[in-house]
């Protein structure tokens, strides 16, 4: 028995152990990229701006924290992996989400827009990984800290 069914009635709607996980990073992604898009609508104050996205993302590994620690093995696996290539596209997408945001809020510095969109995750998937392992919580004066120490990184 599989969560209250049967094996076969699991692979009737999911075909295979991929289409289940599929599914699953499409359900867990699509409200995480609608809700980050929001956060990056306007970045007219770009300290305020980077201080909702940690929030998004701070608020998604609160309320998933079982499936983050899952999206970021599987980011993690080999590339050549199967759940590597099934959270790729996933991952990419929020990647290009903040790196417009730095395209549009420092059309000065265009040319490391990919650079800071990579820091600015991996800052906040490290924050979020001490959260997952129980050495910090996640709250909304960490999120106003990280957001100015990663604006003062990018300035100085």
């Amino acid at each position: 028995m599989v969560a209250g069914g049967t094996k076969t009635t699991l692979y009737h709607y999911f075909a295979s152990k991929h289409g289940l996980l599929e599914a699953l990073l499409e359900t867990e992604f699509a409200g995480f990229a609608h809700r980050l898009r929001e956060a990056t609508a306007y970045p007219v104050d770009l300290p305020q701006v980077l201080e909702k996205v940690i929030r998004v993302y701070f608020e998604n590994a609160r309320q998933h924290p079982q499936f983050y620690r899952m999206r970021l093995s599987m980011y993690f696996a080999p590339p050549e992996g199967e759940s590597n290539q099934a959270v790729m596209r996933y991952m990419m997408e929020q990647f290009e989400i903040i790196e417009t945001l730095f395209a549009l809020a420092l059309s000065h510095m265009h040319s490391r827009r990919q650079t800071y969109a990579a820091t600015f995750i991996g800052t906040i998937d490290t924050y979020i990984d001490l959260f997952l392992n129980r050495q910090i919580e996640l709250t909304e004066n960490l999120a106003h800290q990280a957001a100015h120490q990663f604006m003062h990184g990018i300035f100085s």
